[in-house]
């Protein structure tokens, strides 16, 4: 981090100087947004995208965000060039602001605080791209959208990190959440895709999961591919039976599910539909159509 440039409110300031008042309601109750976002080749990958989703969230949360979209996608190109990221990742969050500590955030009171992080990202190493991951089902089930919609990129993820947690105190690397009905919505912080004869399919976002960039990508260069793929709801026991089953999110790229509760998937390997599209995606990060030039 030595070296690294935060934007905070309008200056950019180096990392140990960016910070935010205990009052802010982000601190106090996760009350705010954000996104991660990839920079790949040079260009923000689907920033565009991106921005749109931000401010979804932002709108859905009475949240007043202080740039119109091209502001803020100024925002997130001037930090690459601040830090010199070709290749990296990138956070983009707003907090509520500070003013003391009453649950009901008066409008006249709250300033935003807006910042952007952009620094390096390996979630996973190459190796586990080939391996595949150890998920296991965590018994949190994803909350519905009558309570807090998923599809919200809020700060509270208290929902997925006792899930995160959960699964690695059992040893391992992800959890996959159900809905109350037993459905499969998403892992912690990934999509969820299986394959079936041919077939590909995953969960749709009414189901109470993020419509993730990656996994809009995905479903994308799938079907150019040749691939059918279908939006449609699934169980646990569709999963454990799948001919493959893979990840997406915008820092774990598409990685294999090789293990779901002790049990193989695909021979405990990755299969050749995951590398295929892994190695697709990967090819489409580099057009130029598909991201904002640093």
């Amino acid at each position: 981090m030595s070296g690294q440039l935060v934007y905070l409110d309008g200056q950019f300031v180096p990392v140990e100087q960016a910070k935010i008042s205990v009052f802010d309601h982000a601190v106090l109750y996760g009350d705010g947004v954000f996104e991660g976002i990839r920079a790949y080749h040079g260009q923000v990958f689907k920033l565009k995208d991106h921005i749109d989703r931000f401010f979804a969230g932002a709108n859905a949360l009475f949240l007043q965000l202080p740039f119109d979209k091209k502001g803020m996608t100024e925002v997130v190109l001037d930090s690459c060039r601040k830090n010199n990221i070709s290749d990296g990742y990138v956070r983009l969050v707003c907090t509520r602001g500070a003013d003391g500590l009453g649950l009901y955030p008066k409008p006249e009171a709250h300033k935003p605080r807006l910042f952007c992080i952009a620094g390096q990202v390996a979630l996973y190493p190459e190796e586990a791209y080939r391996r595949g991951l150890n998920v296991i089902t965590s018994s949190y089930r994803r909350n519905k959208a009558t309570i807090i919609d998923p599809q919200i990129k809020s700060l509270n993820y208290l929902n997925s990190i006792l899930a995160s947690i959960e699964a690695h105190r059992y040893g391992a690397d992800e959890a996959l959440m159900l809905n109350d009905d037993g459905i499969v919505t998403e892992c912690t912080g990934d999509n969820v895709f299986m394959v079936k004869d041919d077939e590909i399919l995953t969960p749709p976002v009414w189901l109470g999961t993020l419509d993730g960039i990656t996994r809009q990508s995905v479903i994308k260069i799938a079907r150019e591919l040749g691939y059918v793929v279908k939006e449609e709801p699934f169980t646990h026991y569709n999963l454990l039976n799948a001919d493959e089953a893979f990840l997406t999110g915008t820092a774990a790229e598409i990685i294999a599910l090789t293990e779901l509760d002790g049990r193989k998937i695909a021979g405990g390997v990755a299969g050749s539909v995951t590398m295929k599209l892994l190695q697709a995606f990967r090819e489409y990060t580099k057009k130029p159509e598909n991201g904002a030039k640093i």
